[in-house]
């Protein structure tokens, strides 16, 4: 069974947005960060990079007391929680107990905007996604919070998660998916990750531009797969050496998420620390990742509604009890 990270439709492994040119230095910076390089360089620059490093600047604080605060959620079906009751925008398959609707609840909002929706890329932050309209039109100039969580579906995970899936059989105890991104003797899905950094870039870039005071908060992906590499096939179908490989993976795209949010004058919500235990491998009663053939309301290698709400959580804990800066 096909699932999709962050989708609810097949897509290409990676999309193009149609969004301005990045200016010289930052196409230099995006160039200069090679495939072979990526995975020792995100890891040591997460590591030294926190939640906190991105400094909150003159403009972004509130002059007199507690401003009003407008909250606009984008992001893709790892926001808009497919399949979880209940669905409240069928084009998006969008739930009212997603991390966005959780959020607003915990706070004391002057209005609430969730545009997030299933399948989407960077791409459909400036696009038309069926019903829903370009999800950056929702972020304008009165907007003082706004969650971003995109890029999955940039990087293809859920083909890839179809295509080590297909593989597994071939060789239940090797790595075979693993053999096929890197059959050209670079990593397929590093280099996919290293195109998707500049698009994250636009993305933020546009928020700014849009909403100058607002907070921006880059919320990251939770954890999917065992944290210690050990699978558990045929329940989750990767072969045994691929489990390490795709978590691997997913790790790198976090990584170059934080970064892009420090680089880009936004803050990140890291949600993979706090799910770690709960993937998909686990029991029913103690995953918050649904596996690929759910046994709770969700979409498959999905967070259900535990995960939303630990997802939540993890937003609210970055936000502090408003979403102004303190």
């Amino acid at each position: 069974m096909a699932a999709r990270f962050g989708t609810g439709s097949s897509r290409s492994a990676v999309t193009g947005a149609a969004a301005p040119e990045r200016p010289a230095p930052v196409r230099r910076r995006a160039a200069g960060l090679g495939a072979a390089a990526l995975g020792g360089a995100l890891a040591l620059t997460a590591a030294a990079v926190t939640p906190a490093a991105a400094h909150p600047g003159p403009q972004h604080r509130p002059q007199h007391g507690r401003p009003a605060v407008h909250y606009v959620a984008l992001g893709d079906s790892y926001t808009s929680g497919p399949a979880i009751p209940a669905q409240v925008d069928a084009n998006c398959a969008r739930s009212d107990r997603n991390y966005p609707s959780l959020v607003a609840a915990a706070g004391r909002y002057a209005s609430v905007s969730d545009v997030s929706c299933s399948g989407a890329t960077t791409a459909e932050m400036w696009k038309a996604q069926g019903t829903n309209g370009p999800q950056l039109d929702a972020v304008t100039r009165d907007a003082t919070l706004v969650t971003v969580q995109i890029g999955g579906n940039d990087v293809g995970f859920g083909s890839i998660i179809a295509t080590c899936a297909g593989l597994s059989v071939t060789a239940p105890t090797g790595s075979p998916c693993k053999q096929h991104y890197q059959a050209s003797g670079i990593d397929q899905l590093t280099v996919n990750v290293v195109k998707t950094a500049p698009k994250i870039a636009q993305v933020l870039r546009a928020v700014h531009r849009q909403a100058p005071r607002a907070r921006v908060v880059v919320v990251g992906y939770p954890d999917l797969l065992p944290d210690d590499g050990v699978g558990c096939f045929p329940a989750v179908p990767f072969a045994a050496g691929d489990f390490p490989y795709l978590r691997d993976t997913e790790k790198k795209l976090n990584a170059m998420l934080r970064i892009e949010a420090l680089l880009g004058g936004a803050e990140y919500a890291d949600t993979y620390r706090p799910t770690i235990g709960h993937d998909m491998c686990k029991a029913p009663a103690d995953r918050w990742i649904e596996p690929l053939v759910p046994a709770s309301p969700a979409a498959p290698a999905h967070p259900n509604a535990k995960g939303e709400a630990i997802m939540a959580q993890a937003v609210t804990a970055r936000i502090g009890d408003s979403g102004s800066r303190r």
